[in-house]
Formats: C-alpha cells, structure tokens, sequence
C-alpha cells in the first residue's frame, strides 16, 4: 500500500506545472480463476494487478497517466509526466494536506475464495456440472468457472480527500449445450455478488445454477421460430432488466449526457416514460453485485431514483462531467482498474416493483411473446435505438403461455419502450453482468419485476 505522505508528494508534483485538480487512485487486488469443462478442470490461476492511476484536470480537459511501478520515485515519474500533458498554467508549489476519511462498510465478507481450500472449489464445479447433466441425456457440453476478485483501493485528491476500500466479488457461471445430433443451443446462468464463498450458502444454490442453464438450452432445442411482428410483449424478472440497463440507463450516464449524446439531455423534470415506472441505480444495497462503499473518485455510494413515476429526476454523474453540466458527483464514477480513468456508470440499476398481478398482464395481453430471459445485444445512447436477443422466449396465444420459440430478439427506441410500459409486476429480481463502455467492464446488476410491454417490434422468422 502507499502511505498518506507519499499520496501528498505525487499530488504536489502532478500540479506542479499548473491544473486546477489531481487524484491518484491505487490498486492492490487479487484475482482468482477456475473453469471445469466437460467434466474436468482445465486451468485453477491467481493473478495479483497492482498500480497506480493519476489524474489531471486541465480545466474541464483531463490527463490521465498510470503506471505497475507504485514506489515513490515510480509514482513521482508517473506525476511528472502527467504534468508534462498540462496546458493551463498556473502558480507552482502547492502543499496537498490529506486528511483521511472512514466510510463504513456495508458488505462484510465471511470466507474469501482464496481463503477456501482448492478442493471444495473444485467440487463447487464438479456439482454445477452433474445437476447440469442429468437434466437431460441431450447435454453434450457444460462449462463451469468460479472467478473472485478482492480489490483494495486508496484514493487521494487535492482537495485533502485520503480514502480507501476493499470489495471482494465472487461470481460463478455455468454454460449448458444440448445438441440433437444437427443443430446447438446454449442455455447460460450467471450469479454473482460482493461476497466470499459463503454466497453458496446463503444465496446461491448451485445444483440450480446447472439445471436452470440445462433447461434453457433443451426447451430452445425443440423450439420453433419466433415469427416477426409487433406485439404485446411481457418481460420476466431478473436479467429481463439488461433492456432497461442498456436502451435507457447508459444514455442517463453523464458520459452521454454531458456532450449531448443523449436522448435524455435537458429532459430532467419532464415525463419520458409511463405513470408506471420508477427506475433505481443503487449502490448501497448489502453485498449486491454492483454496489459499493465509496465510488472509484472516493465519493461516498448512494440510492439515486431516476426516473419517478414516469419523471425523469437525475442523472448518473461523476466528477469531471459534473463540471461540465454543472451538476454535484452522485457517486457512480467507476473503472475497471487503474489503467482506467474513471466516469459515470450504473451499479445496481433496476425498475421498481408496481401493483399489478404477473398472471393479469398475461391474461389480457392476447397473442404476444413471453420472454422469460434476454440475452446480448446493442444500443445507441445517442438514439436509444436498441436491438437484444430472447435466449429464452414463449408464444403467448389468447392470453396463454404456449409453445416456446427461438430466434426472437426486440427492437427499438428506449424513450419509445419507457413510454409503452403498461404493467409492472410486484417482485423484483436482479440479474449479474459486466458492463463495459470508456471505463473499461465493470461489474453491475440489472432487474425489474415482470412488466409488460404493448407494443414493440420482435424480430423473428
């Protein structure tokens, strides 16, 4: 780790030819990998980051420089070439005085996975992979990896902040392929959380892991193809929520907004979606997969509502675009580690539970499609045009779940599906992923309840 008084000499010697602000940001993580597949384990690795990032404010232009060496004299070359980048000039000699800041942690950590013996993770695998296969003679493949990260970070800046903190992640996935001899079809599951090892414990069955990735896979093996249309469409819980996350959340991102690269800009305060719907980015909710005690700038983690009741109410904001909009750090700046400058990203980012019943929005839908779990796909924040796969879907026919059918993806405008939102659920569930964009991927959970939606293009057959 690197002490207080050395983060004071960088911070001294990065304004040392001008700038308005500097910041350093320090990693010491551990990483762990383990992958089981077709039954054995093919690589077990611990790799071990560590540096340093430091960053200049050149009025509202940012320098950005970081380096493996995090000695002093290493950290001191680090902040002189940074220096080197500044433009506007400005009276050297500045004394940094840090003064160091606790923040409570919201996300104990009972077993770290480095800390577990080597064989009960293995056997962790060994039993995603069985309960995978016996759900169907079909299975020809099963992947299993466990990873975790412990990540320690210090933070310091010129305006006197010295913080840190740790994260642990833990996160597991399993990917089932049923084959008929002819065609594949790949069912996936993918839980995480900032926690040790006591997530399969508390929170995380791992037999259910294996058979919910097996069943996806052989339910869409024998299914037909989505025919092309618009139609009623209702979205289930849990990763149903990547719609929200990429079609409309990035494009609340003061990466997006503050250039003017979005859909959203100058909207706050106006209505740009259904009556409906209320839209969280949280980082505060206990060992969830997103969240955090402090942001990648040191900025303490909120609950931030985005949209309420259909109004548009904050952005998510980091520090440099907060300038730029004239705007307060609403404590969602992250990277993916030091080689990464950060910016504005979502955390936990979900739709809130409503009042209306699951089995209702069904029953009164007519014919339609069902999609029970969503898979990859694109969107541009400027547009909000988005275009995602089903990798799980169903015919719904006269009010009635029916035949599966594989193919379908949803197509759109996220203002377009915000502003169609006719129903939403009472539960809410979360789904884990890593979202990548400036900053490079970083963990974040996405959820809704089941909603429905009343009219939106599916792409099919």
């Amino acid at each position: 780790m690197i002490t207080q008084a050395t983060c004071s000499l960088v911070l001294a010697r990065a304004l040392s030819r001008g700038g308005t602000f500097a910041e350093i940001f320090f990693e010491d993580s551990r990483r762990f990998s383990m992958t089981l597949r077709s039954g054995k384990i093919e690589n077990a690795a611990i790799t071990h980051p560590r540096g340093a990032g430091i960053r200049i404010y050149d009025a509202l232009r940012s320098i950005y420089v970081y380096t493996c060496d995090v000695s002093e004299a290493g950290l001191l070359r680090a902040a002189d070439r940074a220096a080197a980048a500044v433009t506007q000039s400005r009276a050297a000699g500045r004394d940094i005085v840090l003064t160091p800041r606790e923040t409570p942690n919201l996300h104990p950590v009972l077993q770290p996975v480095l800390d577990t013996p080597t064989e009960r993770r293995a056997r962790l695998l060994r039993t995603v992979d069985g309960a995978a296969r016996a759900v169907d003679s079909r299975i020809t493949q099963v992947t299993v990896g466990l990873t975790a990260r412990e990540q320690h970070v210090i933070i310091a800046n010129s305006e006197g902040l010295y913080t840190g903190d740790t994260r642990v992640y833990t996160h597991l996935a399993c990917s089932a392929v049923a084959s008929d001899g002819t065609e594949n079809q790949t069912g996936t599951d993918n839980p995480g959380a900032l926690m040790g090892f006591e997530l399969f414990d508390t929170r995380v069955d791992p037999e259910a892991v294996g058979r919910k990735a097996a069943k996806t896979a052989v339910t869409m093996l024998t299914a037909p193809y989505c025919r092309a249309g618009e139609m009623p469409v209702v979205i289930a819980g849990g990763f149903g929520g990547v719609i929200f996350h990429e079609a409309c959340g990035h494009s609340l991102e003061a990466t997006s907004v503050a250039p003017g690269m979005s859909e959203f800009c100058g909207k706050l305060g106006q209505q740009i979606a259904a009556p409906c719907v209320t839209a969280i980015d949280d980082g505060t909710m206990p060992c969830e997969w997103g969240s955090e005690n402090i942001d990648d700038e040191g900025t303490p983690t909120t609950r931030l509502t985005l949209i309420e009741n259909g109004v548009l109410r904050n952005y998510m904001v980091d520090r440099l675009n907060g300038l730029k909009m004239g705007m307060a750090p609403t404590g969602n700046a992250r990277r993916e580690s030091y080689a990464y400058a950060p910016t504005s990203r979502m955390r936990n980012t979900y739709i809130a539970p409503g009042t209306d019943d699951e089995e209702e929005m069904i029953r009164t839908m007519g014919d339609g499609l069902y999609a029970a779990q969503m898979g990859g796909g694109s969107v541009n924040p400027a547009t909000g045009e988005f275009n995602f796969a089903v990798q799980e879907g169903y015919l719904v026919q006269d009010g009635h779940i029916t035949t599966p059918v594989r193919g379908a993806s949803l197509i759109g405008k996220g203002a377009q599906i915000l502003m169609r939102i006719d129903r939403v659920g009472r539960t809410m569930t979360m789904g884990q992923g890593m979202c990548g964009s400036l900053s490079g991927s970083v963990p974040t959970n996405v959820g809704q309840p089941t909603l429905r939606v009343s009219r939106l293009t599916v792409g099919g057959k």
